[in-house]
């Protein structure tokens, strides 16, 4: 029996209700409208394409949205003083540094010169310890997006084992922490597994829950697959055929009991969880000029 799909459109649509109505309460409350600020230096096709939609998104939860748009050859000199314009101004709560920066910009000092409370996307320093100890001020966008979408489907974790395939600093290791954590779509028992790892099939074959987030497309085979596992696939691959995750999605689906596709899955989640974050730095900084 092909596996149970878990529509992430739906559920993020869900999750975009949710926020759209703590915006409205929020400008009832206090008058204060959430406000992102997204900066995009270069052209890169898929940035451009999306911040489009973290925009737009924005938009109809009635959250406030700002591009600034910078040429390829901008300076880190530059780019630092603009974040730096930006975290003094008050009407500003939320800032996303589209990722991938050029190569004469430094990704980290960039991520570093981000106020903690206003870096909505859980990347700085200080926000990803906060999130190791259990007391997060944000919660990252991708990895959070992953957990919504188990807690939704109903998907027990606590005391399953879960194999996070893949190690990077945005899906990989936090996406493993959140997962280790205490409460839920949590308590699991965590395993990741990345280029080094020896065997590397044999230990995604334990997952009772996978989450691929690797980068290769269809890297993720049928064999490789635990009968009954819930599997996540995090990825988003541009081959000839078209967009395709990290998992090989209709053999998968044979095996697995939920699958999340590809798009349609953990995509739309990432857009919804950066929107709850921008909220939540809006109710937190309200609350600070409130005191």
């Amino acid at each position: 029996m092909p596996a149970q799909l878990i529509d992430g459109k739906a559920i993020s649509a869900k999750v975009r209700e949710e926020v759209a109505d703590g915006v409205r309460e929020l400008i009832d409350t206090t008058g204060v409208q959430p406000h992102l600020v997204a900066v995009l230096v270069g052209d890169d096709p898929a940035s451009a394409i999306y911040v489009r939609g973290k925009q737009r998104a924005c938009e109809k939860a009635g959250i406030r949205s700002t591009l600034h748009r910078l040429p390829a050859e901008t300076t880190q000199q530059e780019l630092t003083q603009l974040v730096h314009q930006l975290n003094a101004d008050a009407s500003v709560h939320g800032i996303l540094v589209q990722l991938p920066l050029p190569d004469q910009i430094d990704p980290v000092a960039i991520i570093d010169a981000v106020a903690p409370e206003k870096d909505v996307d859980c990347f700085h320093p200080e926000n990803v310890g906060l999130m190791v100890q259990g007391r997060p001020r944000f919660l990252p966008c991708t990895p959070h997006g992953c957990q919504r979408l188990l807690i939704e489907t109903g998907v027990e974790t606590a005391g399953k084992h879960a194999v996070v395939l893949g190690r990077s600093e945005i899906v990989g290791k936090p996406m493993a922490l959140l997962l280790m954590q205490r409460g839920l779509a949590a308590d699991a028992t965590v395993t990741v597994c990345h280029s080094r790892t020896q065997d590397l099939a044999a230990v995604v074959r334990q997952a009772d829950i996978l989450v691929a987030a690797i980068g290769r497309p269809k890297f993720v085979t049928a064999d490789m697959v635990k009968p009954g596992a819930v599997v996540i696939d995090v990825g988003i691959n541009r081959v000839d055929d078209g967009i395709v995750g990290d998992v090989d999605f209709e053999p998968v689906r044979e095996i697995a009991s939920a699958i999340t596709p590809v798009p349609g899955g953990v995509g739309p989640m990432t857009i919804s969880v950066l929107l709850q974050n921008t909220l939540k730095a809006a109710r937190l900084i309200a609350e600070q000029t409130a005191d």
